[in-house]
């Protein structure tokens, strides 16, 4: 039987799951179910936990391997599971060896992610079920934001050379690529910088005709990443934003490296230089000590970045973390501003898909008859057609969720 991974949380995730797939299978794993883990939530280690327990009823003979960033940052306690046959780390996971002394080797193999000082380009073709290419060029983050586990779980950060970025590029394109998105765990500290990659990029593989990039942290865009952004409409018009808050209290006591009016101000400078730009967010509802005035100023922020899709984090106080040390804010309280923040974001979002009504977009058709414009606003279809064409279509209305075109 082949290698099954369960992946859970973000493209970097996706990415790596390929390669893990690719280097077991190459070293002759069989009948093994590997769970590649998210530690950003404590919902989402709770999943992963429950999906392990799942997956021994159903496979119960399969071999069954816990990896990511929840195994990184707690190996003991998935070791500790019964389910579980073996913990591999965030770097033992993409490498060959570890995979080959599978049967032999000791129940944990998690070495200090923080030793690790370069990211090696795992080259991939695609990702199942995906139309769009990832690339990962970074991995790790050097910031230290109070409510973030995941630098403990991901290393320092290091980037891939620009040429194997490139080389990996051109790969992809020639095997039937129209859009490629770069990933990593904070890329935007790209070394030596996002904009000279991104320009480079553009200029070295002409026939790549979307280059998207996954969620930055708007104070370290760079000036050529801005330039990028102005000069070749191949980069895509949608940037998803890591802005966390929207009041600057609680944008300190995260620790985070800007403050409000860096946000609306980078929005509006972005906007003036490509007015079809459409910009998404991570914000936490429910930051310890967060007031209803601070979080009113999240709510209000919204409006003032732009924003047309939210990501809603309730907060959850992550062990080992500063912010888990902090006064909480009651769970029900959380809860509430997590549902506004929801409603915010649905009427922001149904403002965006009203003023796409009646336009032609240019969209990437993805399966099941749904497509993405520039702006990656999902599109239903009318009628079936192949993923990976790219298509001039009549916007004819919307659902709420979604465009509908002709």
């Amino acid at each position: 039987m082949s290698v099954d991974v369960v992946t859970f949380g973000c493209r970097l995730n996706a990415t790596e799951s390929e390669v893990i797939r690719r280097e077991a299978s190459a070293a002759g794993v069989a009948d093994a179910v590997v769970v590649n883990t998210c530690a950003v939530t404590g919902e989402a280690v709770k999943q992963a936990r429950q999906t392990i327990r799942k997956l021994r009823r159903e496979r119960p003979d399969a071999k069954i391997v816990v990896t990511g960033c929840a195994a990184q940052t707690d190996p003991e306690t998935f070791a500790a599971m019964p389910e579980v046959d073996r913990v591999l780390g965030n770097e033992e996971k993409l490498s060959a060896a570890s995979w080959s002394v599978l049967d032999t080797a000791g129940k944990i193999a998690v070495a200090d992610i923080m030793t690790v000082k370069q990211t090696a380009l795992h080259g991939i073709d695609g990702i199942a079920g995906h139309t769009r290419a990832f690339l990962q060029v970074q991995n790790g983050c050097d910031h230290r934001c109070t409510f973030c586990i995941i630098p403990f779980g991901r290393g320092n950060s290091r980037s891939v050379p620009v040429g194997d970025a490139v080389a990996q590029a051109r790969r992809l394109v020639e095997s039937g690529h129209s859009e490629i998105v770069l990933t990593g765990v904070d890329i935007t500290s790209y070394a030596p910088s996002l904009g000279l990659l991104v320009k480079q990029l553009l200029r070295e593989v002409r026939e790549l005709k979307r280059l998207r990039l996954s969620s930055i942290d708007s104070v370290e865009a760079d000036a050529d990443l801005l330039d990028a952004f102005a000069d070749d409409a191949r980069l895509m018009p949608h940037l998803h934003l890591s802005l966390q808050a929207g009041d600057d209290i609680i944008l300190k006591r995260m620790k985070r490296r800007h403050l409000r009016a860096d946000a609306v101000t980078f929005c509006d400078q972005v906007r003036r230089l490509r007015p079809d730009m459409a910009f998404g967010a991570d914000i936490i509802a429910g930051f310890p000590t967060e007031n209803g005035a601070m979080f009113s100023r999240s709510l209000d922020l919204v409006d003032e970045c732009g924003l047309t899709q939210l990501h809603v984090f309730p907060f959850s106080p992550r062990p080992g973390t500063p912010a888990a040390r902090m006064p909480q804010v009651p769970g029900d309280v959380i809860k509430e501003r997590a549902r506004r923040l929801r409603e915010k974001g649905e009427t922001t979002l149904r403002r965006h898909l009203d003023g796409e009504v009646g336009a032609r977009r240019r969209v990437l058709t993805e399966r099941g008859g749904m497509a993405r414009t520039e702006q990656f606003t999902p599109v239903r279809l009318n009628g079936s057609v192949p993923p990976g064409l790219m298509l001039d279509v009549a916007v004819t209305g919307h659902d709420g969720r979604q465009l509908l075109a002709a």
